[in-house]
């Protein structure tokens, strides 16, 4: 199983970026997809998920509101729109997977993905 994230970059406050979580070599027929971020010195938070039909979707406090998670099921891929962006959501962004479609438990990762919001 491979993820790969993209779609990071430098944008200013108030703004918005996609990110894409490309999944590769997965069977499974029930996972769970997150996104999340770490900024150095800070735990890594959890930010969003979705499960494998798209239809369940859970948010953190921290986003809920501002980032939307979708998935194209056809490409393989999951999204995290982000609009009205803080300096606060400067981080590396990761997807993962959780195979067994639930817990908190994630069993593959992305390389992450540099977001930089200037103020």
């Amino acid at each position: 199983v491979q993820l790969q994230a993209f779609g990071g970059g430098l944008v200013q406050t108030g703004g918005s970026l996609r990110l894409s979580c490309a999944i590769s070599g997965l069977t499974a027929s029930t996972y769970l997809t997150a996104w999340f971020r770490q900024t150095p010195g800070r735990e890594r938070e959890s930010l969003a998920t979705i499960n494998r039909s798209g239809v369940r979707k859970n948010y953190s406090d921290l986003v809920k509101g501002r980032f939307t998670i979708s998935r194209d099921n056809a490409k393989n891929t999951v999204y995290l729109q982000m609009n009205s962006l803080k300096p606060e959501d400067t981080a590396v962004y990761y997807c993962a997977v959780n195979l067994r479609g639930w817990g908190t438990e994630y069993h593959h990762w992305g390389q992450g993905t540099l977001v930089t919001v200037s103020s």
